[in-house]
């Protein structure tokens, strides 16, 4: 029989397949059905830092600072009213979600600073979470922010969370660092447990009729997990954590590829939102299929199998590719 545990975050999961933050997560009928068909584990839809600056009265005064000049800023900012759950209310979700599913569930904080984090995923724990995904979701715009400050901001905060709560912890990375290697290492030296790769940044278009900047969002696509294979497979076993694929992930031979790089989880969302949640049948039969005709026993036979750790020039190796991709193309 196929053997399709893996290992995250020091949990075993029953496969490598994880549902990654999203709307889908804030119905606990949505979990359930995710849970019966099969599942490995859930990261809940986000707590975010403006939620808790929001309910700790201090939103108000961080944003109109200076809007005088910048009147139009604020219309940038999500309506609070849109917010599903309030952070207490999130708190009791979890506790809600953990009583009525067996699979683990990993809570999740979105934002920069420390405002309320280190209180909050503190009860995140205490509400019974597995563990906990840190999306850091942030986009320097002044020129006067510094590459380091940026990393050191990361840095701070993982190592503040770590002092206050026993749980794991995976970071959510942006693909935006000048030396992903570096921070990724400095992430694992201060205890992150795993490393998410990558987060999405939505990307505002522009309206030319009514001439204003519009939100946008697209759903991932598998040509966006090339990104992730390639840095996946160069940090596997060079950088002491575990790591996780999100974006890009549809097929079963999207996971496949992301285990060879070096992934102990593929995560999910947009499959789903395009498919519906019990495309995860799917995938698992698909995955299985491949393993007997590959004939590999388990997933632990293919992790890393087709990573960058038995290279030892892994910058001329990269080279070398890239040269060779530009001239195997040919006009007609």
């Amino acid at each position: 029989m196929t053997d399709l545990s893996t290992k995250y975050l020091g949990i075993k999961l029953k496969n490598p397949i994880v549902a990654s933050a999203s709307p889908l997560c804030e119905d606990i009928g949505n979990i359930k059905q995710m849970e019966k068909s099969g599942i490995s584990a859930i990261v809940l839809h986000s707590l975010f830092e403006e939620q808790i600056l929001l309910q700790e009265k201090e939103l108000d005064y961080a944003l109109t600072q200076g809007t005088e000049a910048y009147a139009e800023s604020l219309s940038y900012f999500p309506d609070t009213d849109n917010y599903r759950f309030a952070p207490d209310e999130y708190i009791e979700y979890i506790a809600k979600v953990k009583k009525a599913v067996d699979i683990p569930i990993i809570g999740s904080l979105n934002g920069i600073s420390n405002s309320g984090w280190i209180d909050y995923g503190k009860k995140i724990e205490d509400a019974g979470a597995d563990a906990l995904e840190l999306n850091i979701y942030y986009l320097p715009t002044k020129k006067n922010v510094t590459g380091e400050y940026v990393e050191n901001n990361y840095i701070d905060l993982i190592k503040s969370i770590k002092k206050n709560i026993e749980i794991p912890i995976a970071v959510k990375l942006s693909p935006y660092f000048s030396s992903i290697p570096d921070i990724a290492d400095k992430l694992a030296g201060e205890g992150a447990d795993g490393l998410v790769l990558f987060n999405r940044f939505y990307q505002p278009d522009i309206d030319i009729v009514k001439m204003s900047i519009t939100p946008d969002l697209e759903l991932s696509s598998s040509s966006e997990l090339r990104l992730r294979l390639r840095w996946v497979g160069l940090l596997y076993q060079k950088i002491k954590t575990d790591l996780a694929i999100t974006g890009g992930i549809h097929t079963a031979e999207d996971i496949i590829k992301g285990i060879l790089a070096g992934a102990n989880v593929t995560m999910i969302t947009s499959a789903l939102l395009l498919k519906g949640i019990s495309y995860i049948e799917e995938l698992i039969t698909d995955l299985e299929e491949w393993m007997r005709k590959s004939q590999y026993d388990s997933i632990h036979d293919i992790q890393g199998l087709l990573s960058h750790k038995n290279i030892k020039e892994t910058d001329a190796f990269e080279r070398a590719n890239y040269l060779k991709v530009l001239r195997s193309y040919r006009f007609e």
